[in-house]
C-alpha cells in the first residue's frame, strides 16, 4: 500500500479508470452478442441496424484505446463478411 499521497490518488483512480474500462468492455462485448443472435434470426433490416450498431461500437472502443484500432478494423471486418454471406 502506497504512503505518500498522491500515490494514493493513483490507486484510487486506478481502480475507477479499470471499473470503466470492464464496464465498457463488458458493453461493446454485449453489443456484439446481439448482432451475432440478430444474424442467426432477424429480419434484413434489423440485421443491417444491429450491423451499425456493432460498427459504431467498435469504432468508439477504439477511439477510447479501449481496443486497438486494427483490431476494431478486423472485427468489422468480420462483421460485414457475415452479414453479407447470410444475406
Amino acid at each position: 500500500m502506497p504512503n505518500i499521497k498522491s500515490a494514493k490518488k493513483r490507486v484510487e483512480l486506478t481502480k475507477i479508470q479499470n471499473a470503466a474500462n470492464r464496464r465498457d468492455r463488458s458493453a461493446l462485448r454485449t453489443v456484439l452478442k446481439k448482432y451475432n443472435t440478430e444474424l442467426e434470426s432477424g429480419t434484413p433490416e434489423s440485421r443491417e441496424d444491429a450491423f451499425k450498431t456493432a460498427v459504431k461500437a467498435l469504432d468508439k472502443a477504439a477511439a477510447h484505446n479501449l481496443i486497438h484500432k486494427n483490431n476494431a478494423a478486423n472485427k468489422k471486418s468480420q462483421l460485414a463478411k457475415r452479414l453479407a454471406k447470410v444475406s
